[in-house]
Parts: structure tokens; sequence; C-alpha cells
């Protein structure tokens, strides 16, 4: 990491927080579908962002040059930082009014790295990141092919984060020229800090993934290089991006900040006490973080009667063809998580067949959809009692008796395969939090998510 760097200054003002930032490691291919569907989304919106973009050197920036002419006409500023070099200058893009280049010098470690940085008021985004060195390349070197080029760095949609990186891009660009930065900075300013708009986010997310999924075919990468760990890091930002928009949901809910880690590991348990094999754990554990990645949810409670009055009548009874609820619609994109959106579609019908979206009762219910309607109202319940002074054991004891007195929502067995966790629990068992490093999605694959939803794995457990 390069010293003075944007990179290295953010990651060394959290190095020793209580959130340090995790970073991952991204082909070129990978950073340019992120920054393509990211511009692209500028494109799509009317909200007028500031962006703030470093090219490593000129000729990149003029491969995009055209492109952020367009762009231009959807921002209210933008500031491009990059080497003088290739005709970085002339280009007419440059002379647009709302357009301002910075000439790095070419000691200046920011010209080593690779930005794109959008506040709006509607949401926050970055791609963050510098190149290997030669000894980070290892004994093989640099590669041959351009889009094999790895960096390292983060993207991030979390408002915080991107707000503190765009004032060190500020800073650094008061540097080389002062007006431009006191400019930018009552641009930033003059951007509503408001709370995350969900749909804006999950339209933003939904682009990505798209963008990814179709990146290869787009940047027309020879098939001679279209190797497994293209593809892997591709599909692992993917998976990325879903996270990272269930986390900032998390976040947005300042009574409950930790519930999607807590169900996560809740329903993880519940499904080894059920001796789940660990393909299942695995596809649950990922639901239970995703769990609440649709807006239309409550935040006080997921599992609230008439949520979905909308899909109740045109929903068919088989949990296969049901129409998903709206932002698990958006992960059907990803074949891998088509059994997670229907998971998640599914958690709030009831044992008795009063639920929603699809009206399912009992066992029709998708196993996993009830262990995760379970888990995740337990870990309400729990949640709203802690405010309550009470110590512990009462808190799971209380917790577990709501759950229990909600026999026509909840699967009894379950209920009684929740008491063993409880009674662990009480006793002083700890289960610890599941976070996973965003920056990498690959420890939730597996390969037999490839097959279809596995209704009759789903519908059965042991007895």
């Amino acid at each position: 990491m390069l010293e003075g760097s944007i990179l290295q200054q953010l990651e060394a003002s959290h190095r020793h927080s209580t959130r340090p930032i995790r970073f991952g490691v991204y082909y070129k291919n990978t950073l340019v579908a992120l920054c393509h569907a990211l511009e692209d989304h500028i494109l799509a919106d009317d909200s007028q962002p500031l962006v703030i973009t470093a090219f490593q050197r000129g000729k990149w920036y003029l491969q995009e040059a055209q492109r952020y002419a367009d762009i231009a006409k959807s921002s209210r500023q933008i500031a491009i930082m990059a080497a003088p070099d290739a005709g970085f200058a002339e280009h007419p893009t440059s002379q647009l009014p709302n357009v301002d280049l910075v000439a790095l010098k070419p000691s200046d470690p920011v010209a080593q790295e690779w930005h794109l940085i959008i506040l709006s008021s509607k949401y926050t985004a970055m791609v963050l990141c510098q190149e290997l060195s030669e000894a980070d390349y290892g004994v093989g070197g640099r590669p041959d092919s351009d889009l094999e080029r790895k960096f390292y760095g983060l993207w991030t949609f979390e408002p915080e984060l991107v707000r503190e990186t765009a004032e060190l891009a500020i800073a650094h660009i008061q540097k080389y020229n002062p007006e431009l930065a006191q400019k930018l900075l009552a641009y930033d300013r003059e951007i509503e800090k408001g709370a995350i708009a969900s749909e804006e986010l999950s339209a933003v997310v939904s682009l990505v993934v798209d963008y990814l999924q179709t990146g290869q075919e787009e940047l027309a990468i020879p098939a001679a290089i279209r190797h497994q760990a293209l593809d892997n890091n591709l599909v692992s930002n993917e998976i990325q991006a879903f996270l990272r928009m269930a986390q900032l949901m998390d976040l947005a809910d300042i009574k409950n900040p930790q519930a999607a880690s807590e169900v996560a590991t809740l329903a993880e348990t519940l499904g080894q006490l059920l001796d789940l094999p660990a393909w299942q754990i695995k596809r649950l554990k990922l639901a239970g973080l995703l769990h609440r990645i649709d807006p239309l949810q409550k935040a006080e409670s997921i599992f609230t009667a008439g949520s979905y009055p909308q899909y109740q009548e045109s929903a068919p009874s088989c949990p296969l063809t049901c129409a998903l609820v709206p932002a698990a619609q958006v992960l059907r994109k990803m074949s891998r998580l088509r059994a997670v959106a229907q998971i998640i579609t599914h958690q709030t019908e009831w044992w008795d067949g009063t639920g929603q979206p699809a009206g399912l009762a009992g066992d029709e219910i998708p196993l996993e959809s009830r262990i995760l309607a379970l888990v995740a109202d337990f870990q309400w319940q729990v949640n709203q009692k802690k405010a309550t002074n009470q110590n512990r054991q009462e808190i799971f004891v209380q917790a577990l008796e709501e759950c229990r007195q909600q026999s026509n929502r909840f699967d009894p067995k379950l209920i009684d395969a929740l008491s063993l966790l409880v009674m662990g629990l009480q006793q002083g068992l700890d289960l610890p939090l599941m976070t996973p490093k965003v920056s990498t999605g690959m420890w939730l694959l597996d390969s037999r998510w490839d097959s279809h939803s596995k209704t009759s794995e789903m519908s059965s457990y042991p007895q």
C-alpha cells in the first residue's frame, strides 16, 4: 500500500478502530464492471451527484472521456485526478463547465490509484483501489493480459466511509487546486445527509449484479484467459453487492443494528441441532444475513400480518412459482441465490396457513423458511427485552415463551429444537456473531447450489 495514497490514509485512520477496514483483491475486469454499473446509474438517476475519480494515468481516462461527457450532464460536479499524459487535458470533455481535471505529479502516490467516489442525496458509492506491486504479484510477475491485472482495495455503499474518503480526496486536491477543493467541499455540504434510500440502493445493487454477470461478454475477454479465477472474482463480488446492501439495512435500524449477524448465527446453530447437511446450513446462514433485504419490511418486526397483501391473491400455493417480494426478486439474478430468494420470500408464511405471500401451511413451507422465521422472531424478542435490564437467562426464557405462544405461526418441532438451544444459552453457551469478510463472498458458495431448489430436501428434516 503506497505511503500517502488515499487508500493508505483511509486504512490508517481505521487501523485501530472498532471497525477496521477489510480490503480485498480484485481483477481489473471486475473493477471495470463495477465502475460502469455505478456510472450508468448516475445516467439513470436525477440526484445530480458529486463525482470524484482517479484514473491512474491519462490514457485510461481517454478511454472513458466521451462516457464522462454524458455522465457530466447528470452530475453536479466531476473532479478527475490523473497524471497528465496522452492528451488528457486536450479532450473536449475536460472543457465542460462542471468537469475539472487535476493533473497529478508522476511521483504522487494517488497517480497509481483507481477511484470512483459518488455522493448524492439518495445514495453513496465508491470503488477505491491501487494495483498490486511487483513484489505482490510474486514470481510470476505482472500478467500479460491487461484484464488479469490485480488491484488491492474495497468498494462499498456505506455513507460514512464514502464521505470520509471523499474528504480525503478533496484534501489531496487542495494541494493542487485550492479553489476547486473549496468548491467540492461546498457541494459536499449541500448534499443532504439523510437516511438510506432503500429503493435507490436496491436499484444500484441490481445494476451492479447485472454488469458483473455480463461484464466478460461486454469487455470481450478472450476465451483463453476466461479461467476460473476471473469467474470466481466476478461471482464473489455479486454476492458482496447483496451483503453490502443487507449491512446498510441493518445499520439503518438503530434499535436492532446486529439483527442479520445474530439471526444468521442462530439459524446456523439451529440447523446444526437438526443435523442438516453442511450445504443446507451454509444456504440458511446466507438467508439469515439477507433476511431483511426487502425495503418494504418494517424494521420493528418483519413478520407483521398483512405486510404483503398485493401478492396474496396472485401468488400460487407452490413455493417454486410464488411471486417474490420486491427485494428478494433481485436475488434471482444469480442462479446460486434463487433458493435463498425462495427462503426469504416464504419466511412470512404461518404454520396454520394464514401467512403470506402464498398461504402455505405446515411442511409445505420450505424448512429453511420455517427456521428463519422462528429465529428472526426470537432474536427480535431478545433484542426488545435487552432494554428491560433483566438478566440473560430471564430474557431467553421469556423470548422463547413468546415464540411458543405463537403455535399458529411456528413449526412446533422447531420450537422444541429452539428450546434446546435456549437451554444451552442459559448455561453459558457462547454463539460468536457471524461477521463475514465482505471483501470476499466465495466462502458462501457451494457447488450444489447450481442445481435447482431441492424442495424435497427443504421440506423434511430429522425427527
